[in-house]
């Protein structure tokens, strides 16, 4: 499942989602444009993850979740804490984020 913010309720989908999958983003941000039509097709390919597109510009208590610093950055969450995070333009970095609330 796919979802994009709009509004600063990232804390309400973490909450209701068990695992969830997260690209800090901004309209500005070239290597946020890159990553997102990967990020689009992770969510398709794993199902029982909810992946959510988060301008960090936008919404900043949601961005506070994950300290976000630099974009792209992606954090996993699970049961509604955060497990994990990276800033990178790298798709391998992205798919082995993921893979860490897979394999559960």
């Amino acid at each position: 499942m796919l979802l994009e913010l709009e509004s600063d309720n990232l804390q309400e989908i973490i909450d209701k989602n068990n695992k969830v999958v997260v690209q800090y983003s901004a309209t500005w941000c070239g290597n946020c444009r890159i990553m997102k039509p990967k990020f689009k097709k992770e969510s398709t390919e794993n199902e029982g993850i909810t992946f959510v597109l988060a301008d960090a510009e936008k919404f900043p208590d949601s961005r506070k979740l994950a300290n976000v610093d630099n974009l792209p950055t992606f954090a996993i969450f699970e049961n509604g804490t955060i497990k994990n995070q990276v800033q990178t333009n790298k798709y391998d970095v992205l798919k082995e984020l993921i893979s860490e609330i897979t394999s559960n």
